[in-house]
């Protein structure tokens, strides 16, 4: 199947995640086609080729026609299209299918609360196990990252650094460890899958750049400015109250309470997506990353 995938087309090209994926199917050399709602706004980069779709199963596997593989990687107001883009998919004669995980996979053990998100995804994740089951010509990959370490980082200084101001604020004792995928080896987590279709078909590889903790990322942060930072102390125990009380009064900023409290839990290590040797991502291609390479790419 390897050399037969040379066509790939991807929704939600110009996310936050799509556009590093984007870059790096053209850069590997694939021949690739964005598909975007007609009413889209989004700007793509030249000599890429367009189809504006409706997002129905009739409308999709027309745009689908002639492809080797798709990829889902778009956002909370397109996800309960994903069973659409998958039936889709296979009814074109797609071989392999990237749903939409691009983030802790199927066995995480996440707060309750986001479990109405959970199940929105998981139903286009088993519409894809299914359809691989009836249809020996359809496979599907998901791909796990864990924290999108670089990007998180910038964008949000609640996950302790504010890259800004050079203050910092470490959550108990900062040693609580997680892994993280850059932008970059998100994007060749994607090339690796397409291009070792066979070693991870139908099921969730399991991406990552570093493992690593607070107290690391601060020393690096500090390594790489040159400067000491302003650090303060908090306690995730806050964030989870927090967290709970907003959901629970229908208020924003729940989200992201909780997942950074999920991330520096003490003594849990559940956001750990694998071990090095346990992840795909030799298999991928991913290089492992030090704390001051991910802190270069934050600033």
């Amino acid at each position: 199947m390897a050399d037969r995938i040379k066509k790939v087309a991807i929704f939600g090209a110009s996310g936050n995640f799509g556009t590093p994926i984007t870059a790096a199917l053209v850069k590997a050399g694939f021949e690739v086609t964005i598909v975007t709602r007609p009413s889209s706004k989004s700007i793509f980069p030249n000599g890429i080729q367009v189809i504006r779709s409706e997002y129905t199963v009739a409308h999709l596997t027309a745009a689908l026609a002639g492809q080797d593989a798709a990829i889902s990687v778009v956002g909370p107001a397109a996800i309960t299209s994903n069973v659409a883009m998958v039936e889709a998919a296979a009814e074109a004669g797609v071989k392999r299918f990237i749903v939409n995980d691009f983030g802790w996979g199927p066995d995480f053990a996440s707060e309750p609360e986001f479990a109405a998100i959970g199940d929105t995804r998981h139903v286009a994740w088993d519409r894809a196990k299914q359809l691989a089951i009836e249809n020996t010509g359809f496979t599907w990959t998901g791909i796990t990252i864990g924290n999108p370490i670089d990007w998180a980082l910038k964008r949000f200084p609640l996950m302790g650094f504010d890259v800004k101001d050079y203050t910092a604020t470490i959550y108990d004792e900062g040693t609580e460890q997680f892994t993280g995928t850059t932008l970059s080896g998100i994007g060749q987590s994607v090339v690796g899958v397409l291009k070792r279709p066979d070693a991870t078909a139908n099921r969730f590889v399991k991406a990552r750049s570093i493992q690593t903790c607070q107290n690391e990322l601060l020393a690096a942060f500090q390594i790489v400015t040159g400067r000491r930072w302003e650090v303060h102390v908090g306690k995730v125990s806050d964030l989870r109250e927090s967290g709970k009380q907003k959901h629970q009064d229908g208020a924003g900023g729940w989200v992201l309470d909780l997942l950074v409290f999920q991330l520096f839990e003490p003594g849990k290590g559940r956001c750990i997506v694998a071990s090095h040797e346990d992840s795909d991502a030799t298999l991928l291609g991913i290089p492992e990353e030090t704390a001051e390479d991910i802190a270069l790419k934050a600033l």
